[in-house]
């Protein structure tokens, strides 16, 4: 991971912090960047959540654990958060965070919501490298019932509760990454194909898609993509850039290098799987000095691409974002003064520098970050990529399950609305409602158009009634309850230097 000797220090398991609310209280990193410590607007996010926990939960008869876990305790969160940071960002009703029915009634009427989450993982059985395990523990403090972080926890089995189970998702994509080094490799493409098909078949309906990714420079790595072709079928291509998240890898590479790239391009489009998900931005504290090759993460190259090969998809993930690194304040200034945000806006300026329509944004872990940190940053967020590159170019995804369940996800997404004084400085459209055309797109539509999902959006959508439907009902019958888990890095108390 990109995280040093010296890194690794400031960040802790935390249980002894554990909280159990809701939505995070502050940064998770999935390793690939140092998260920022606690701000005091997070801290007061914190300690407002559990004030209401045991007002209101007391006086529904409910203990702190049992009202953070209902839906009266998600809503109670969305409207601290509006209390602390200023303005409605979230739209959330009173009656919501005092009525566990009037809360159960919201989430009832988008339980059936179309959702499609085009960034989701999990590791292979028999992955040994503890780094992951670092991964699980920034989260921890989130939940006090979260034992030991083992490997279980990013296992399938987990998975499959976390995202299935405890969220709306009806879709998924699992994905991977690369590595220099074979022991490093959460998810081979095997493995991902494997998955994708036991699940489909256990369904009884198409479930869940699944990458190949790619590793261009390294040995056989163009015989891999014919192999993929021929025996894995994936429903699209990974690629870091970086060569290896996880390293300073021998193997970085940029989109326009004609010599190694563009032989790939060509079997993907003869493949007739066009559909090329890059990881770009989230980079560690100090990049600069850490990453040798970091250039490799902006998104200069993307373009050239694009551009050349307009039979292609290049979905390009996290949107660019640059990480948090120790306050969300200097960008959010930086917009406010500029209306940029460092390498999304470059991303979002593509479209119309390059006369391209094949570039589309993906929001995993930038969006739950931003509206963790400050919900106005993640409005803005918002404005700049749909201003550039259109609503229908934005693609949802939330790289869980290193973020537990993405149920707090959606509801943020669900929830959240561009402040009126910055859609007017900044020429920004609104959001609009939970299940309006411009949210529907982001969550669902956009992804199903470029993956030929659209019959799933029906009410005859074979989802609704195939087994893994029915397993959840009686899951949901039973009294299940989300674990508010979290999975990853967090910077420790003693972390702040």
């Amino acid at each position: 991971m990109w995280l040093t000797d010296r890194q690794r220090r400031r960040v802790s398991p935390a249980e002894e912090d554990a909280t159990g609310t809701p939505i995070p209280t502050r940064i998770v990193s999935n390793g690939e960047y140092m998260p920022m410590p606690q701000t005091p607007d997070q801290a007061r996010v914190e300690s407002g959540i559990l004030a209401a926990a045991d007002e209101q939960g007391g006086r529904l008869g409910m203990d702190r654990r049992a009202f953070l876990r209902s839906g009266a305790g998600l809503a109670a969160s969305f409207m601290v958060m509006n209390k602390v940071f200023g303005g409605d960002v979230f739209s959330v009703a009173h009656a919501e965070t005092l009525d566990p029915a009037a809360a159960a009634e919201r989430a009832a009427r988008f339980a059936d919501q179309y959702i499609v989450d085009m960034q989701l993982h999990f590791i292979r059985d028999d992955y040994a490298w503890d780094g992951i395990l670092h991964l699980g523990n920034y989260a921890k403090q989130w939940n006090a019932d979260l034992d030991k972080i083992t490997f279980d926890n990013f296992k399938f089995d987990n998975f499959m509760k976390e995202v299935y189970f405890d969220s709306d998702t009806k879709i998924g994509l699992i994905s991977a990454a690369p590595a220099d080094h074979g022991p490093n490799v959460i998810m081979n493409n095997d493995g991902l194909a494997d998955a994708r098909n036991f699940v489909n078949k256990a369904s009884g309906s198409r479930r869940m898609l699944s990458h190949t990714v790619i590793a261009p420079g390294q040995p056989g790595w163009l015989d891999e993509i014919d192999r993929a072709i021929e025996v894995l079928k994936p429903d699209s291509w990974k690629g870091y850039t970086l060569g290896d998240p996880f390293d300073n890898s021998q193997y970085p590479w940029r989109l326009d290098d004609e010599k190694l790239m563009y032989p790939a391009y060509e079997r993907m489009v003869k493949a007739g799987i066009r559909n090329v998900c890059i990881h770009k931005g989230l980079l560690p504290e100090d990049y600069e000095n850490v990453i040798t090759h970091w250039r490799h993460a902006m998104v200069d190259d993307v373009g050239p691409a694009a551009r050349d090969w307009p039979e292609l998809n290049f979905i390009i993930y996290h949107s660019g974002f640059r990480p948090l690194m120790t306050s969300p304040d200097p960008l959010l200034a930086q917009f406010e003064r500029t209306g940029r945000i460092d390498w999304v806006s470059d991303l979002a300026d593509i479209p119309e520098k390059y006369g391209v329509t094949n570039v589309y944004a993906e929001l995993g872990t930038t969006f739950g970050s931003c509206a963790v940190t400050h919900p106005r940053l993640a409005a803005a967020l918002m404005g700049v990529i749909i201003r550039g590159m259109g609503a229908d170019h934005v693609i949802w995804g939330t790289d869980s399950v290193w973020y537990g369940s993405p149920q707090w996800q959606i509801e943020a997404m669900r929830r959240i609305e561009i402040p009126e004084d910055m859609r007017k400085a900044h020429n920004f459209a609104a959001l609009g409602a939970a299940d309006g055309e411009v949210k529907s797109a982001i969550f669902a539509g956009n992804g199903s158009r470029l993956y030929g999902l659209e019959d799933l959006a029906g009410p005859d959508a074979a989802w609704r009634t195939d087994a893994l439907s029915r397993v959840k009902a009686e899951y949901v019958a039973a009294g299940a309850a989300p674990s508010n888990n979290y999975y990853g890095f967090i910077r420790s108390a003693g972390g702040q230097g």
